[in-house]
């Protein structure tokens, strides 16, 4: 098996996870996320665009029902021994298979958890679950009972994180030498992939993003690229990946002469990163670290200019997004606590002025003061 911890690691997180079950007083669990597929077992794939789920009793046992093309795909990556395939076919329901094979383990009337909120869970195959289920066993939304759990990191994950921290590195600096008036965006966006691929990474569970000029105000990956000009802005929101662990970075750069209100915008975002770190601590809630950050843009005058969050928890993720659940918002009350791995970032975008300013790094959290993972200063880059 290709398996990045160890089979006692497994172990341990199964436990912790049947742990929360008798908590919640469930008799099953029915995984659709494919990071708590993988959390729990090392089960690694992009199958999850097709339905699968894995069942997890109280017991602690296991069984997967997939396609065809993952049953190797699980016997090679993951713990699981008990491995069922449904057959594909022309208006298959494997929501039918599903119902069977929660018979066979004797679920029938039980109080069964189900992972809605994710990617690998449509809105067709959720109806179809339902009707199957509706008088079968008593479902339960228990969509973040794996990712609370999640969000504290053992030795082994931060290790991963760490790495991907080094990856994120790397790419950034691999892009600098190509940033400058008459450059490409594709040469810099090839350089920094290159870079974590070279040094052993992944793919990151979504696209980087890249813009320059009136481009770099948006904060998502678009197709297109863009020759640099004399006096420009760059936008870039990357993430080092090792074993799907994330450790995302944001800038935004200044080739040329920055204009005042860059230079305005960044000494506001870095304000923001500085005040952040005083409460990115055990005794402060992630809505705290959000309203400490509205309150450096909303008293430099920015509250149209700023974002409603200002980041959240990263891990093991897969596609189409590495963010996990847990963010900054107004209101959040999960604790923060040590050995999380958590995105800040400050982005600051003045659509009147078509400037342009971000900044952001992935930190550990400790029972005093996080630790930044990147070896980069919070600096306004200048090409």
């Amino acid at each position: 098996m290709a398996l990045h911890f160890t089979e006692a690691e497994f172990a341990e997180r199964r436990a912790r996870l049947t742990a929360r079950m008798a908590e919640d007083k469930l008799d099953a669990m029915l995984l659709f996320a494919q990071e708590s597929m993988y959390w729990l077992t090392g089960y690694d794939t992009f199958g999850f665009c097709f339905f699968q789920v894995l069942v997890v009793k109280a017991d602690g046992s296991m069984t997967l029902l997939t396609r065809s093309p993952d049953l190797r795909q699980a016997k090679q990556t993951s713990t699981i021994d008990n491995i069922l395939v449904w057959v594909d076919r022309m208006n298959a329901d494997p929501t039918v298979d599903l119902r069977n094979l929660l018979n066979d383990l004797d679920l029938l009337g039980m109080r069964v958890g189900i992972e809605y909120d994710t990617h690998g869970m449509t809105g067709r195959v959720a109806r179809l679950l339902d009707n199957q289920l509706n008088n079968f066993c008593e479902t339960i939304d228990a969509s973040y009972l794996v990712s609370d759990l999640r969000i504290i990191k053992s030795a082994a994950e931060i290790a991963k994180v760490r790495q991907a921290a080094a990856l994120a590195d790397g790419a950034l600096d691999a892009a600098r030498p190509l940033i400058g008036a008459g450059r490409s965006e594709a040469d810099i966006l090839a350089a920094m992939q290159a870079a974590i691929l070279a040094g052993g990474g992944d793919y990151a569970a979504n696209n980087f993003v890249i813009g320059s000029g009136e481009d770099a105000l948006l904060c998502r990956y678009k197709s297109g690229r863009r020759t640099l000009a004399e006096n420009d802005q760059l936008t870039l929101e990357w993430a080092g990946a090792s074993a799907h662990y994330h450790a995302p970075m944001l800038r935004t750069l200044v080739i040329g002469q920055p204009s005042s209100r860059h230079r305005e915008l960044f000494n506001a975002a870095l304000e923001g990163m500085k005040a952040i770190e005083h409460v990115l601590r055990p005794g402060h809630t992630f809505g705290e670290v959000f309203d400490v950050h509205a309150k450096v843009m909303d008293d430099r005058g920015l509250t149209r200019q700023r974002f409603n969050k200002c980041g959240y928890s990263v891990g093991a993720r897969f596609a189409p997004s590495w963010m996990e659940h847990q963010m900054f918002l107004a209101g959040n009350t999960q604790e923060i606590l040590p050995d999380m791995t958590l995105f800040a970032h400050m982005i600051i975008m003045d659509s009147d002025r078509q400037t342009a300013m971000t900044l952001g790094q992935t930190y550990l959290t400790t029972d005093t003061a996080p630790e930044a993972l990147s070896r980069h200063p919070l600096e306004l880059i200048l090409a």
